[in-house]
């Protein structure tokens, strides 16, 4: 059972939203007064194998129900500011037409000034969000957590593919930090080299006691965070569409955003493909606990 920040028992509130981030009462989750808004993205459509991340949000909204609101870390609760839960971006026919529709669902959430907290569904989501993002704060960089580079041109005949993300980013920024990366084609590295050099594969993280100096080198003040479960490796979050051995770790990952979100501007985020696989309900717990850490992070 969740206890408050007193150590006592916290029954669940009586007012709480079904589907709600963290199962918040009413007087906390209102979409007008909310510092912060979850946007589930239900979307899978350019997924070609390990399906199943269209089930993601809503894995993860429930998991967040039993996530504390006391953060064992930073010895504090950080939900008081308001986080809202909008209704999910229902999937399109076609990945251009969900892009459209994607967007369409951000742009007035940014515009009110709140910080966009996406749920996905697959990887290719982030690059309506970039774009909305981008058009409402001006010059921004992306931070990428990922297992793959997600730099081709395009992939199983669509430039919207899953594969192509961060190809399609770089149109609307050239600031990038990918972190994580350990799995990537021919062509990435032919036609990304500069990018590929200043990969921070997860041997590195391991090795190099200044690999998050490197990551911030490469942002800009204002950052958007990407967050592809694979980043992590296969034992903390097993599922995932496409596994990557020797990935990152949870201290890791948050000592990485801690700092990212200390030293930059993080205007939005998003924490995308995870894939349920029951009974076990570790991935999506991880990931609700990983976007609880984000609304942490960025009130500090």
């Amino acid at each position: 059972m969740r206890t408050s920040s007193e150590g006592k028992d916290l029954p669940k509130p009586m007012l709480s939203i079904p589907g709600n981030f963290l199962d918040l009462p009413a007087e906390l989750s209102d979409p007008t007064a909310a510092r912060y808004v979850v946007l589930p993205v239900p979307y899978e459509g350019t997924v070609t194998w390990g399906k199943g991340a269209a089930a993601g949000p809503a894995a993860i909204l429930e998991a967040s129900a039993q996530v504390e609101w006391f953060d064992e870390e930073l010895l504090a609760e950080f939900h008081h500011c308001g986080i809202a839960t909008a209704e999910p971006v229902a999937p399109a026919d076609t990945p251009d037409q969900q892009m459209r529709r994607v967007r369409a669902a951000a742009e007035p959430i940014l515009r009110a000034g709140k910080f966009l907290l996406t749920l996905g569904g697959e990887h290719s989501v982030t690059i309506p969000l970039v774009a909305a993002t981008a058009d409402c704060h001006g010059d921004i960089s992306v931070l990428q957590l990922d297992a793959h580079a997600d730099l081709r041109e395009e992939y199983a005949g669509s430039k919207y593919n899953h594969a192509c993300v961060m190809r399609r980013v770089l149109e609307l920024t050239d600031r990038i930090a990918q972190v994580g990366i350990r799995s990537f084609d021919e062509s990435t590295w032919r036609d990304c080299q500069d990018l590929a050099r200043n990969f921070i594969l997860p041997k590195r993280v391991a090795e190099d006691p200044d690999w998050i100096d490197k990551a911030l080198e490469l942002l800009g003040e204002k950052v958007y965070v990407t967050v592809d479960m694979d980043a992590f490796d296969p034992s903390e979050a097993p599922g995932v569409g496409t596994p990557e051995p020797g990935g990152l770790h949870w201290h890791q990952v948050t000592s990485l955003l801690r700092r990212v979100c200390a030293e930059r501007q993080v205007v939005a985020a998003d924490v995308v493909e995870t894939r349920p696989m029951p009974p076990s309900n570790v991935t999506e717990f991880l990931a609700a606990r990983l976007a609880y850490k984000i609304v942490a992070y960025t009130q500090l």
